[in-house]
């Protein structure tokens, strides 16, 4: 190989194992315990087969596990999930993601369907982000209207008030954490959000942690420390 040409493939291939380095470290990162002593998780199917059992000895002390979309869908491995969460001594929760396409009352009662009250599970959690929802043009009235009507009965069936996630751009959109007065959990990768209208309860601070027991990445959390 001619020389001119060996000082840059060299460079390249620096910056590769460079790049591969800092990679894995990012799957390694979290939040400082002593800042956040409880941090945790959350999964759906994509995750597919979780080995539970594995994740209490890498710092998962909770997780909330997607339940229910829209006003019919169902996760496929909601149930096997809880229980292998409960086996292994994690806390959990049930997340639902709130479609714009669909009223309030229709995804309030497939939620109840598919997710039983069970005694220290964590508050239902309504994920509310643009990212894989319909594209109808909704009002900040119209939306208020059906995840306050979501609201009442899945509160009511549960007898505790419900965790919001958010999104920044949704909660811009719609005035969520001025307008509704539940805990927040906030999307915000690697920096502490700083743009709600009042404190979070919980931080998704990053979506590449990696963990024994699960295939591929996992989005991580934190709980505000009481």
């Amino acid at each position: 190989m001619p020389a001119r040409l060996r000082w840059p493939l060299l460079i390249l291939l620096l910056l590769s194992a460079a790049a591969a380095v800092t990679w894995l470290a990012a799957g390694r990162w979290t939040p400082s315990r002593s800042q956040f002593p409880l941090q945790g998780i959350d999964v759906s199917h994509h995750q597919g087969q979780i080995a539970w059992a594995a994740l209490p000895a890498q710092g998962v002390g909770f997780a909330y596990i997607k339940a229910t979309e829209g006003g019919d869908h169902r996760d496929r491995l909601f149930a096997a999930n809880i229980r292998g969460a409960a086996a292994a001594g994690i806390r959990w929760g049930a997340y639902h993601f709130f479609t714009l396409c669909r009223p309030g009352a229709d995804q309030a009662a497939n939620v109840i369907a598919t997710v039983p009250r069970e005694p220290g599970m964590l508050p239902i959690a309504v994920d509310l982000e643009y990212m894989g929802n319909c594209g109808r043009a909704v009002s900040s009235e119209q939306l208020h209207v059906e995840l306050d009507a979501f609201m009442t009965l899945v509160e009511a069936h549960y007898g505790q008030q419900v965790i919001l996630y958010l999104t920044r751009e949704f909660d811009e959109a719609y005035q969520i954490s001025a307008r509704v007065p539940r805990q927040l959990w906030l999307r915000s990768l690697v920096f502490e959000p700083d743009w709600p209208s009042r404190p979070w309860t919980i931080w998704q601070v990053s979506n590449f942690r990696r963990l024994r027991g699960i295939d591929g990445r996992v989005d991580w959390n934190v709980w505000r420390p009481a």
